[in-house]
């Protein structure tokens, strides 16, 4: 039966240990046409049903008393304030990986010597991650907890 196999997928000429490429292809086709497809359509599913829950959650809490409208509007600006905070931190630690991989391409690619050793393409990383540093530290908007304004 693999003889078969292999004898429809051969090449002319070629012999039929040579059709064994369609197995990793036919692998990589499954994988790219339906699980990964599937898998993004059930996690924005997910994501979806999460949105759904918290949001009903949330109005049926406003509409309870004036205290659940307080109690809803101050955990609407503390889940605001997490998500800024979670998205500074992981620009500061992308900014400090990039740096250290820009640092390393430069000492690996000056180790290889030689007088046209190209080492300052290691700036490159380098100065990504000294603008991701920089902007997180300097130029991005400020935290601010809306409940004490």
């Amino acid at each position: 039966m693999t003889h078969l196999a292999m004898s429809f997928f051969n090449v002319a000429g070629i012999g039929p240990a040579e059709g064994i490429w369609i197995v990793p292809a036919v692998g990589a086709i499954a994988i790219f046409a339906v699980f990964l497809p599937m898998t993004r359509w059930i996690d924005s599913r997910r994501k979806e049903r999460e949105a759904y829950y918290r949001a009903e959650t949330l109005r049926r809490v406003a509409e309870a008393s004036g205290e659940g409208s307080k109690a809803t509007l101050d955990l609407l600006w503390e889940e605001n304030r997490q998500k800024q905070l979670q998205s500074r931190e992981g620009l500061k630690l992308g900014g400090i990986i990039t740096t250290g991989v820009g640092v390393g391409v430069m000492i690996f690619l000056r180790s290889l010597g030689g007088s046209g050793s190209p080492y300052l393409v290691g700036l490159i990383p380098l100065l990504v991650g000294v603008a991701m540093l920089v902007y997180v530290y300097l130029m991005a908007p400020p935290v601010v907890d809306k409940r004490s304004q």
